[in-house]
């Protein structure tokens, strides 16, 4: 049941208003400022060269039509200065560069950004390192350094700061390094990505998994592949890259491979390159039950001039960082309030519908975005690496598109977050402006709450909350079996259907797609390595699974049992 302090909650913060105010003033309110739409206007000058562009600009964050990502809405137009939300920095078997990289991170974080890392040239376990024919060392041991110094660098920031930590399948130390966060609480500040070659998905989809993979360490292909196995149905980690499907989509080859990304693994990037991110609302492209793709197209060009003017504006926490980024030009221009978008149109997220109605979406804001960065190549010039890209025609940036998990900016758009489908429709949020809040999903507030008593409207709430779904609910007269096909949250949705989601938008989107596979807490782990497995034969770049329940410390959660 619920208590009286929680029914008070509801009766706030149903809406998601409060938590936006209340996200808006911890996080983004520089001196000065009263609301939202001061925000608005220190960035747009900041970012804008002209004042249309200015005018441009404002209007659409004002209309929460588009936003940045959080490091510019904080940082645009203050002495900081730095807008970037992705950063790759790589790290070398030295100790001095391993300290610098360390350093580098921490000048990131504090700004707000977000840190990738590819650990594999730091040697195994055992082996002599650089500094001392005695010492040794390992990737778990150097990246316990990095998650400390991330530790203390967060006390200072108004973002908690994140870090993705990768390593590639054929390490010595892989084995470790997947059971780093078999104990949760270990590594917090991190992410943990494998990143897996098709050559190592051919051995496991071909069931030849009893070969060994690793000569020096004799550790077989099903070995390696149950440790991954084992800890996704865990805890969650590690997630999985595909090398090959990474750099399949490399514009820049002659620049080198790509192994790493940024936290969320929806940017893949070359050491020292950074990005910027802004994501367009499609719940708001919705016109009399259609989809407005004039406006959408004509959106799209101008987040991508937005995101492109950043790059010049922008003040690099290193020297390293701005000549990476500036050679490339990369930017990631993604979505957010996908499902919020199904549900005016009336289609259930795991539909047919909706999954060609995504793919076509992805497909035009591509589109839109090439035709943009061709009309500001005409105008300015390509990015630099151009003659050597796979570009055919001239391009001011050499990747445009990425899908990121929108966490905090879709709360202050009123928005559901990245492509992901609804986690609960009534839920618990934690982790926010440090406190805790109880959210009601708006479209179904708007739509349970006029059609119900009050009383029977509470009820639905509670059993929502406890379950995590409406399908479970009996009384037809509290919902039809229509409204359980449209009202369909993210453990009503089947592993391949979420997968065939990722795999719609990944098939237009140049660098990659960040989401979360949710599966229920019976999942198996036959299930996880069939998902797996689709998910890399569908084209995915990379992938998180979650089991429902297998951490304690979670940011969205239901209500807690009583024992």
């Amino acid at each position: 049941m619920f208590t009286g302090e929680e029914i008070f909650v509801w009766e706030i913060e149903e809406g998601l208003d409060f938590l936006a105010s209340e996200t808006l003033k911890a996080r983004y309110l520089r001196e000065g400022e009263k609301d939202w739409e001061d925000v608005c206007e220190r960035v747009a000058k900041a970012i804008a060269v002209t004042e249309e562009e200015y005018l441009d600009f404002k209007d659409l964050m004002v209309r929460k039509i588009f936003l940045p990502s959080s490091p510019t809405l904080m940082n645009a137009g203050t002495e900081l200065g730095q807008l970037a939300a992705c950063f790759v920095i790589p790290v070398e078997d030295r100790v001095e560069e391993i300290f610098d990289s360390i350093k580098t991170a921490a000048l990131i974080q504090k700004t707000g950004g977000g840190t990738g890392f590819d650990f594999s040239k730091i040697r195994s376990e055992g082996s002599p390192s650089s500094c001392s024919e005695d010492a040794t060392s390992s990737p778990v041991a150097v990246m316990k350094l990095f998650n400390e110094a991330t530790e203390i660098v967060k006390r200072f920031g108004r973002r908690r700061g994140a870090n993705m930590g990768i390593l590639d399948i054929s390490h010595n130390d892989i084995l470790s390094f997947i059971r780093a966060k078999h104990v949760e609480g270990e590594l917090s500040n991190f992410n943990l990505s494998v990143m897996v070659s098709d050559a190592f998905m051919e051995l496991v989809e071909t069931d030849k998994a009893g070969e060994v993979w690793n000569r020096q360490t004799s550790v077989t292909v099903e070995h390696i592949f149950s440790e991954i196995v084992e800890g996704i149905w865990r805890n969650g980690e590690p997630g999985i890259l595909f090398y090959d499907r990474i750099n399949r989509d490399n514009f820049t080859p002659a620049l080198g491979d790509i192994s790493a990304t940024n936290p969320c693994g929806e940017e893949p990037l070359l050491p020292f390159e950074a990005c910027n991110l802004g994501s367009i609302n499609l719940s708001l492209f919705v016109i009399d039950g259609k989809v407005n793709w004039d406006f959408l197209r004509e959106v799209a060009g101008k987040a991508i001039r937005f995101l492109d003017n950043e790059i010049d504006k922008n003040t690099y926490p290193v020297p390293d960082i701005e000549a990476a980024t500036k050679r490339t030009r990369k930017v990631g221009l993604g979505v957010m309030g996908l499902h919020d978008m199904f549900l005016k149109l009336g289609l259930p997220y795991d539909s047919r519908e909706a999954l060609e109605l995504a793919e076509k979406l992805m497909e035009q804001v591509t589109w839109a975005s090439i035709r943009e960065s061709r009309k500001l190549a005409a105008e300015k010039e390509s990015f630099p690496e151009y003659e050597d890209s796979t570009w055919e025609l001239p391009m001011r940036n050499a990747a445009l598109t990425a899908v990121a998990p929108t966490g905090t900016i879709s709360i202050l758009a009123g928005c559901s977050a990245g492509i992901e489908p609804v986690f609960s429709w009534v839920y618990r949020r934690a982790q926010t402006v440090g406190r805790e809040f109880m959210l009601v999903h708006p479209f179904f507030r708007a739509h349970f709450k006029s059609k119900l008593p009050e009383a029977d409207y509470n009820r639905l709430l509670e059993h929502v909350y406890k379950y995590g779904t409406m399908q479970t609910v009996e009384n037809p007269e509290l919902v039809s079996e229509e409204e359980k096909q449209l009202f369909r949250s993210a453990l009503d949705i089947d592993w391949n259907a979420h997968i065939d989601m990722q795999a719609a938008f990944q098939r237009h989107c140049h660098a990659g797609i960040s989401k979360t596979i949710n599966m229920p807490y019976s999942a198996g782990k036959e299930d996880i390595k069939q998902a797996l497995i689709y998910a890399w034969k569908q084209g995915l770049k990379g992938l998180t699974i979650y089991r429902t329940g297998s951490r304690q410390h979670v940011v969205l959660s239901l209500q807690k049992p009583e024992n």
